[in-house]
């Protein structure tokens, strides 16, 4: 499960109640319609890379890979792009294991390289994965994709194609459930239990 919750002192206190905003048929068209998207802005699949970031976005990046080749009747390259140790905030987060940065055989230099991620919150994931782009080559153009955009930049980064732009507050935890990794696909909004409150008196509120 992919979470994109609330700043560092809130994100380990359990989620009370919350609701689905996104099932599977949701997600299901939201792909489908960035996959068009992509092909449209891109004139086709020439040149094409989609590049997930993990843990979310490498499925959907998949995802969105099969359905652009349903279209255009080839294969487009498709891999994945861990960030961790590219993050200005690593000191701050939890230490996590690296995950698998897999870049398609034919590279990126001189490709469109459209990174892929479940949720677009702060922006710093993507400045990270821009960083780890740069060791790797030279993209002709890099654009990005989201399932989810939750808003409450921290840099100016916005994202390309969007599958529902969805307002939370900063307190609220947004959680991408997928099959490839939950067995069920959807998206949840819930708070976070203030410290040294009861669950009735969390829900009450």
């Amino acid at each position: 499960m992919a979470t994109q919750s609330a700043p560092p002192d809130v994100t380990s206190a359990p989620s009370v109640g919350g609701r689905t905003v996104l099932d599977a048929r949701d997600i299901s068209r939201a792909l489908t319609r960035i996959s068009h998207e992509i092909l449209e802005r891109n004139k086709g699949a020439t040149d094409l890379v989609l590049l997930g970031i993990p843990t979310g976005g490498a499925p959907l990046a998949r995802r969105i890979a099969e359905r652009i080749a349903a279209v255009e009747g080839a294969e487009t390259p498709v891999g994945s792009l861990d960030v961790t140790m590219y993050r200005d905030d690593l000191r701050m987060r939890p230490a996590r294991a690296l995950l698998p940065t897999q870049i398609p055989p034919g590279g990126i230099d001189g490709k469109v390289v459209v990174l892929v991620d479940d949720v677009l919150y702060s922006g710093r994931t993507i400045r990270a994965a821009l960083d780890a782009l740069s060791d790797l080559g030279r993209p002709r153009a890099v654009r990005l994709a989201v399932l989810v955009d939750r808003g409450h930049r921290e840099l100016p980064i916005r994202a390309d194609h969007v599958g529902k732009n969805l307002p939370t507050s900063s307190a609220e935890r947004v959680s991408v459930r997928l099959t490839e990794h939950d067995g069920v696909d959807e998206v949840r909004i819930s708070r976070p239990v203030a410290a040294g409150a009861g669950l009735a008196g969390a829900v009450a509120r």
